[in-house]
């Protein structure tokens, strides 16, 4: 059998379990998105604060943009690696906005705290995407040859799932603790060998399948327990959604200053593209001279930078565009609750994604049909990208939404 016959029979085994992927072509307009001839309502996306598609704002960037003189318009491109010729004044102006954005959130937390407890300035530093980062910072912190130890979550993202395997070497070694199980993440602690100088609790703030949230008070408690505790934090579903100014849910839990790794994404509620993470000034030099997925990527097109820092301009201001967020997706996942009869029927805002688990392949890929059939663009979501039998619609809200949107999608359930 030669590879390509191979490859197809793979391919054919994906299709007859169900979990076969295709690129779907799309047009959008606006809210919605024109997919097989339908304009479908877009509950899919994680374009949280429906900035994605709103042309008005653009059009106001492109404005701003073209008062500025030929010299200072930002490129399409940056054309080579930040540590070549890829760094540009936008860029640099987003990372201190960024660090400025953090600043001021954490000296409202400190000002709750004892003097004893104040936090430290935050770096940061921007990267290509999500991706990017978690692939390339884990490997990065733990190059020094220093026995280490990382406890992840068991339901991160497949990029910190990849970074974790990369970072593997004869010093450091990860171990998953159940999803959300701080009793069993303590027995990892606790069993830990005496010569390990590190452990790194790494966790999603909120998890992208779920929709649920980590506790990061518990996790800062675990962490005053043990000098050799760090927490990484990817808050890519939170930044632009919790918090009073939007930085996440370590801004919302005041616990900003015990993170000393927190990551976010551009690409989601910013509505734009990127990532980056607010550490110590010492990490931060120390990922420019180790970590190979920004050493040895081009930098993203200044033009990005440009509308990020336009975007951010706005994010503090944006709290009625939250809340109105987070008024749909408690109705949704109370209605998804009282259908089940489960216990999940509380009034809690976790988050703007909203999980219809069905269990079954086929049960779920039929359920998605119907979604699309009534007018909603609703996806499928399967294994392996959810654990085996909890398939399941992966409803996203916006603040785009109505609340008849609402209404509609929950009679279609």
């Amino acid at each position: 059998m030669s590879l390509k016959d191979e490859l197809e029979q793979a391919l054919q085994t994906l299709k007859k379990n169900e979990q076969y992927r295709q690129i779907p072509t799309l047009a959008h307009d606006g809210r919605y998105v024109v997919y097989q001839g339908k304009r479908l309502l877009n509950i899919a996306s994680n374009d949280y604060l429906g900035l994605g598609s709103d042309s008005s704002l653009q059009r106001a960037f492109f404005e701003q943009m073209d008062q500025l003189s030929d010299t200072h318009y930002p490129k399409m491109s940056a054309t080579s690696s930040r540590l070549l010729t890829g760094d540009d004044t936008q860029l640099q102006a987003l990372e201190l906005e960024m660090q400025a954005w953090y600043q001021t959130a954490v000296c409202q937390e400190d000002a709750s705290n004892s003097p004893s407890n104040l936090s430290r300035p935050k770096s940061v530093l921007v990267f290509n995407s999500g991706y990017h980062a978690n692939i390339g910072i884990l490997p990065a912190l733990t190059a020094l040859p220093i026995k280490t130890l990382v406890l992840a979550d068991k339901l991160v993202h497949a990029s910190i799932i990849d970074g974790l395997r990369l970072s593997q070497n004869k010093t450091v070694g990860y171990r998953r603790y159940r999803h959300n199980d701080y009793a069993h993440l303590a027995r990892l602690i606790e069993r830990a060998d005496n010569d390990i100088r590190r452990i790194i609790i790494v966790t999603e703030s909120v998890f992208s399948m779920d929709g649920d949230r980590a506790d990061l008070q518990q996790l800062v408690q675990i962490k005053a327990q043990d000098t050799r505790i760090e927490l990484y934090v990817d808050e890519a579903h939170a930044i632009g959604v919790l918090g009073e100014t939007g930085l996440g849910l370590a801004e919302e839990t005041q616990t900003l200053g015990q993170i000393d790794y927190l990551v976010g994404t551009f690409g989601k509620a910013f509505a734009s593209v990127g990532a980056y993470i607010m550490c110590d000034e010492i990490i931060k030099r120390w990922l420019v001279n180790h970590m190979r997925s920004l050493i040895f990527s081009t930098a993203l097109p200044p033009i990005n930078h440009a509308w990020t820092r336009f975007v951010l301009a706005k994010m503090p201001s944006l709290t009625s565009a939250r809340t109105h967020l987070a008024l749909l997706s408690t109705e949704l996942s109370e209605a998804i609750a009282r259908k089940h009869s489960t216990s999940a029927a509380s009034s809690a805002y976790a988050s703007p994604i909203v999980p219809y688990i069905l269990g079954d392949n086929a049960r779920t890929l039929a359920k998605a049909q119907q979604l699309q059939a009534a007018g909603f663009y609703a996806l499928p979501i399967r294994p392996p990208t959810v654990p085996a039998n909890s398939a399941r619609i992966r409803l996203v809200m916006n603040a785009k939404l109505t609340y008849d949107d609402c209404e509609r999608l929950i009679q279609q359930l």
